[in-house]
């Protein structure tokens, strides 16, 4: 399946690193040569999870944070797609943890949304920042965790000092996106570490009163 309109992004994606070389071997350049995304033979190679063909085209000079149209850089396509041993040897190699793509979303947020509980230790760990915000909704990694219910990432965002009370351009906290899709247990997790029931988004509603009448009593009698 050609994924790319170039053949050398194609073998990355297929990890036939036996082609790969020979191609790079009659043409250096093709390392950097991007195609009709932006993309080199890297960013395809990490997609694909092949840790082989990621090192080998490393070793040969390929930008370790190379960016396609959209700003993606191989470790953010790599913790993305799930790749854990290609995101450990990026990191390895120097990627920036905290790189963002045109969208202002870096890789903690992918591996937030994605409940990716070692890619984000494991990005914590080499520097990244817990409490950046997206471009578009301004949402950190915590309301992504947050909104989904994925209790295990949001306990590991607030150990790093992620901000319970941080607020998105809606003006909501990680605790409105809990409440309002009834997340019980990261609710009580975030009530637990000081997040603000009392906070008042733009339509001028506590995250109470987003929640169900069970969720908001249960919520009230924490914080009594």
């Amino acid at each position: 399946m050609s994924v790319s309109d170039l053949d050398i992004c194609n073998l990355a994606f297929e990890g036939n690193l036996v082609k790969l070389k020979e191609r790079i071997e009659e043409r250096k350049d093709l390392i950097r040569t991007k195609d009709q995304s932006g993309r080199v033979a890297l960013h395809w190679a990490a997609s694909a999870g092949y840790v082989d063909v990621v090192k080998y085209l490393l070793q040969q000079g390929a930008q370790v944070d190379a960016r396609d149209e959209m700003e993606w850089t191989p470790l953010i396509i790599s913790v993305s797609a799930g790749m854990e041993d290609v995101v450990r040897l990026l990191i390895g190699c120097g990627a920036d943890v905290n790189a963002t793509n045109k969208t202002g979303q870096s890789p903690l947020h992918y591996a937030a949304s994605k409940n990716r509980l070692q890619f984000a230790e494991v990005l914590i760990e080499h520097g990244a920042e817990v409490n950046t915000f997206d471009k578009t909704s301004k949402a950190t990694p915590l309301h992504r965790a947050a909104s989904r219910g994925h209790s295990k990432m949001v306990t590991i965002l607030l150990k790093q000092k992620a901000d319970p009370n941080s607020v998105e351009i809606e003006g909501n906290t990680p605790l409105h996106m809990a409440c309002e899709e009834d997340r019980t247990q990261v609710a009580q997790i975030l009530v637990e570490n000081q997040a603000d029931i009392t906070l008042l988004n733009k339509e001028k509603k506590t995250a109470l009163d987003l929640a169900s009448k069970q969720l908001a009593n249960y919520l009230r009698r924490l914080t009594e």
